[in-house]
């Protein structure tokens, strides 16, 4: 079964970190492009970052994030993590990974019709 689980959520203080992680099962991440979203109360769901499939070799930032936010994959453990510093209280929202639509995913955009996880929340408060 092709699957992909979040994990790593919680609260944290503005300026802050939290290490976000994405397991994979059914497929191999190497092969395909993954992304981290997010969607924030009252707002639809927005691309945060992506990394391609292995063999083209990039990784993609919403303006929102960069320079924060650190994506990278482990091909041993077969998941894909989000490293984000400096955590703002706009931060706040359930965070998703996914395949995207392209191995190069420069658009930030998900695979169409993919069965969406429950995600991990994070919340940035004082």
């Amino acid at each position: 079964q092709v699957q992909l689980v979040e994990s790593g959520g919680g609260l944290v203080q503005p300026g802050g970190s939290l290490r976000l992680s994405c397991a994979a099962s059914g497929f191999t991440v190497d092969d395909y492009g993954i992304g981290w979203f997010r969607r924030a109360p009252g707002k639809q769901r927005e691309g945060v970052s992506a990394i391609s499939s292995a063999d083209v070799g990039r990784t993609y930032y919403a303006d929102s994030v960069k320079g924060r936010f650190t994506i990278s994959r482990d091909n041993v453990k077969n998941a894909v993590y989000l490293q984000m510093n400096s955590l703002k209280p706009e931060d706040t929202a359930v965070y998703f990974c996914a395949p995207t639509d392209e191995k190069d995913p420069h658009d930030l955009a998900p695979l169409g019709g993919w069965d969406w996880g429950q995600g991990t929340q994070v919340t940035v408060s004082s």
